[in-house]
């Protein structure tokens, strides 16, 4: 059933909008239509899935993310058939969550290495397509690329300072009163303020940047335990789950495909 926008409407409006898209759907004569959509937006990929988990949808960016010169390369296969293997499964068990549990996956901050092992920052988005008797047919999921920040954004300086200390301190336990204590507002604000400027949490840009250091460090010569004591992690098997729910990787195979090994 199609839901309709109800914030200040009476019932009147409510039933005349809910008609109106309620028709929109049953004669649109291509349900895929975002899809134009979508190929439309350098930054952001989109696709559409089966319940195997297999892409029936997908716009230009993915496509030339995973290095095809056309979307039926990509149609019918799973992300692990595309995808290094270790990065294949992360997504593959991110379906299974969404396509057997229901389960939305919101603003799921993720490292992606791209074809030309170029590693870059996005947000993923995942939820379940329904039937009209509510079973789960399939997903729809985007990925948008993590912006730049905006330094002229008004409430810039406010946390620039904060910005700052993380990523001087990032290899120190960081509080968010703390945090939050040194542009004198309250931890709400200090989030609001951040989701504004970065589209991110204190807490999601405390992990980008100690996994962005880490990244780094892993292209030398350190031990994996002694790259996680660097970026803030007591507990070398906590830093490891960590890295691998924002990469898809363990920090070995990132450091092997990094260095243009096989994972």
């Amino acid at each position: 059933m199609v839901q309709a926008p109800t914030d200040n409407w009476d019932q009147e409006d409510v039933e005349r909008m809910a008609g109106a898209l309620q028709k929109i759907a049953q004669e649109l004569a291509d349900p895929f239509f975002a899809e134009l959509l979508f190929d439309q937006l350098a930054d952001v990929v989109f696709f559409i899935k089966d319940l195997a988990g297999r892409y029936v949808v997908v716009n230009r960016t993915l496509m030339l993310r995973c290095g095809f010169q056309h979307k039926s390369e990509l149609l019918g296969h799973a992300p692990q058939e595309v995808f290094p293997v270790e990065f294949g499964m992360r997504y593959a068990d991110q379906d299974r969550d969404v396509l057997k549990h229901g389960q939305f996956i919101h603003n799921q901050l993720e490292l992606h290495l791209y074809t030309s092992r170029r590693p870059g920052w996005c947000l993923t988005d995942k939820i379940p397509l329904l039937d009209r008797e509510g079973r789960v047919i399939g997903l729809a999921g985007i990925s948008r690329d993590l912006r730049v920040p905006d330094q002229d954004h008004p409430t810039y300086q406010r946390v620039a300072d904060v910005v700052s200390s993380i990523q001087r301190r990032y290899a120190e336990p960081l509080r968010l009163e703390e945090l939050a204590a040194i542009v004198q507002v309250s931890v709400a604000q200090l989030e609001r303020y951040m989701q504004r400027i970065f589209d991110l949490t204190p807490k999601q840009l405390i992990i980008k940047t100690r996994i962005e250091a880490a990244a780094r460090l892993l292209e030398g010569e350190q031990s994996v335990a002694e790259i996680a004591y660097a970026c803030g992690y007591t507990d070398h098997s906590a830093f490891s789950r960590q890295f691998k729910v924002t990469t898809g990787l363990s920090p070995t195979a990132y450091r092997e495909l990094r260095r243009g090994g096989d994972v």
